[in-house]
């Protein structure tokens, strides 16, 4: 795990930061900035239309999840889909973005960003063979709490390009693990709330949590990013994890007061 002064700049915790692990959906947040980037060129279009590659007959080809495989229409605009990555990590948006963008693309924007370790490896499978990537991403704590960083103080691309990531970012609803703690409105938390205002994305596969943002308070302010790697055999085991990142977010509200 890392943390970020984002004031200062300084390193206020980092623990095992260099270690590359599975970091699941967090990893759209590379896919998110290769979009962003490509409709500020104008290589792509924020109106272009995308098709959902899955849909309510073949849902378990995304391993579940998301929100557009129930919905009926089956073609969204870039844009449309990339709020859907950031607002409940859909799989099926993910995938037609990767589709329309290339995941060669990602990797090219993510190496130019000095990237070593963090990487966007696949599209979403429910099931991953012998031939797919081990994993849908992998990253290190201390890359992506500067990568938040550089977010935050509009570094990643140009101002225009970072600004609309961390808009798409600001929707999302997963305030279970280390958010859980902030007590905000989980589908309703983009403008100040007792001086609190939270951007965050999480990652969860069996086996790991994983979970970057940016808190500000009415203090000071913090980039974060912690990777739980764990043996998911019983309920117990994944519960200590939420438990563990819960106290990370006690520990974060308190500094940002």
């Amino acid at each position: 795990m890392a943390v970020r002064d984002l004031d200062a700049g300084d390193d206020l915790l980092s623990v095992d930061e260099t270690l590359a692990l599975p970091v699941a959906q967090v990893g759209a947040l590379l896919l998110l900035i290769e979009v962003s980037a490509q409709i500020e060129s104008g290589r792509l279009g924020a109106l272009d239309e995308l098709e959902r590659l899955a849909g309510p007959g073949d849902r378990a080809a995304l391993g579940g999840g998301g929100v557009w495989s129930y919905l009926q229409r089956r073609t969204l605009a870039v844009t449309d889909a990339a709020a859907l990555v950031g607002a409940v990590r859909d799989p099926a948006a993910l995938n037609a973005l990767v589709g329309r963008v290339g995941l060669d693309a990602v990797r090219a924007r993510a190496d130019g960003l000095g990237l070593v370790r963090t990487a966007l490896l696949d599209e979403v499978r429910a099931e991953r063979g012998p031939d797919d990537a081990p994993a849908l991403a992998v990253g290190t704590a201390v890359e992506l709490v500067g990568l938040m960083t550089r977010l935050t103080h509009g570094e990643v691309v140009d101002e225009a390009v970072s600004s609309r990531v961390l808009g798409w970012l600001s929707l999302g609803v997963d305030l279970s693990l280390v958010a859980s703690s902030f007590g905000l409105d989980p589908v309703s938390h983009r403008r100040l709330d007792h001086g609190l205002q939270l951007v965050n994305s999480v990652g969860v596969a069996p086996g790991t949590r994983s979970e970057l943002g940016v808190l500000r308070g009415p203090s000071r302010g913090v980039a974060y990013a912690v990777t739980v790697a764990f043996d998911d055999l019983t309920l117990a085991r994944r519960l200590r994890v939420v438990d563990a990142l819960r106290a990370l977010g006690t520990d974060l509200l308190e500094h940002v007061h």
